[in-house]
């Protein structure tokens, strides 16, 4: 029966994980696991604190990538109407809203492969009505060159999202048109930028549990952990190719929240995309394992989530209160 590695390796901030320690955590009793993650939680996090987060899809549609997993994607019929990018005063009264119900940090996604200098333009005025409202700013725009990552900076942007998706190995099955590398070149733009990085991947694209394990490597072993690590489970979209996807068993989903923990000890780990079909005792599980943060709101980007007063009442009937980005409490 596999064991737990014993301190000082469990709960320390390292970047020198070998995928066959991050495979062995995964192969842990569930009970082990769990207790960990949770115990390693506490030491760096405020227990029983969640932090809020709203994502609005600020341009909708037509982009020219190819991921296997979007309806965006301008390759694939999927319903979705395209939609040119919204206007600033639209996104500031989206995000009064979002700081009124509740949210600290204000997220803006743009379906493009990399913006444009006339796209940044508007970005830069987004991210100053976002700053004014005193919530912290983040935006998932693509990819970034230097240039591009220091302008947003210099606007006041806090975090910037770009997922790795899943392991280096596995990119290439799901997305074609970059590479693995590019998204890491963004990353160190971001990072060079002295912007925080939002970065985690997708569960249930048909990756192997070595992917998994690989993936979290990866993040863990940057040079600097990211500050948020969102966890998205697949929400398999009619018109991609990942539309039959078959779904990831919870347990299994509850696991990857818990080794993320572990081996990003002192990051935000985010229960993000496909939380709609999750069961609260699923979502439970998932705070247990060391989630904490949590996108909130009816939508994500173009992907339904949980209802504001469904996320009112669990959070309540878990006793879970809510935290800004710096560990902050709200009522």
């Amino acid at each position: 029966m596999p064991t737990a590695p014993t301190a000082p390796m469990l709960g320390d901030i390292r970047h020198d994980w070998t995928c066959e320690q991050i495979e062995a955590l995964f192969a842990l009793p569930f009970q082990d696991l769990l207790f960990e993650a949770q115990r390693i939680h506490r030491e760096h996090h405020a227990p029983n604190t969640v932090q809020m987060s709203t994502l609005l899809s600020v341009k909708t549609g037509a982009c020219p990538e190819d991921c296997a997993y979007c309806p965006q994607s301008v390759r694939y019929d999927t319903g979705l109407d395209r939609e040119s990018l919204l206007a600033v005063q639209d996104v500031a009264a989206a995000a009064r809203a979002a700081r009124d119900a509740g949210a600290t940090r204000f997220c803006m996604g743009a379906a493009w492969r990399s913006p444009k200098k006339k796209d940044m333009d508007v970005m830069v005025a987004m991210i100053g009505e976002v700053r004014a409202l005193g919530m912290e700013s983040c935006a998932t725009l693509g990819m970034l060159t230097r240039e591009q990552a220091q302008e947003l900076r210099d606007a006041g942007l806090d975090y910037y999202n770009h997922n790795i998706d899943s392991s280096p190995e596995f990119y290439e099955r799901i997305i074609t048109t970059r590479d693995f590398a590019d998204r890491l070149d963004t990353l160190e733009a971001v990072r060079a930028a002295g912007l925080n990085v939002c970065c985690g991947g997708i569960v249930g694209m048909g990756e192997t549990l070595h992917d998994r394990a690989r993936m979290l490597q990866v993040l863990a072993n940057l040079p600097e952990h990211p500050e948020s690590v969102p966890i998205n489970q697949l929400v398999a979209v009619p018109g991609t190719p990942l539309a039959d996807a078959a779904p990831v068993d919870p347990f299994d989903f509850v696991r990857m929240i818990a080794v993320a923990r572990i081996v990003m000890p002192a990051s935000f780990v985010r229960l993000s995309a496909g939380r709609e079909s999750m069961s609260d005792e699923l979502q439970a599980l998932a705070f247990l394992a060391g989630a904490n943060s949590i996108f909130y709101g009816e939508k994500l980007l173009t992907t339904g989530n949980p209802d504001v007063s469904r996320d009112r009442d669990l959070l309540a009937r878990l006793g879970i209160a809510t935290a800004g980005g710096n560990g902050a409490l709200h009522a």
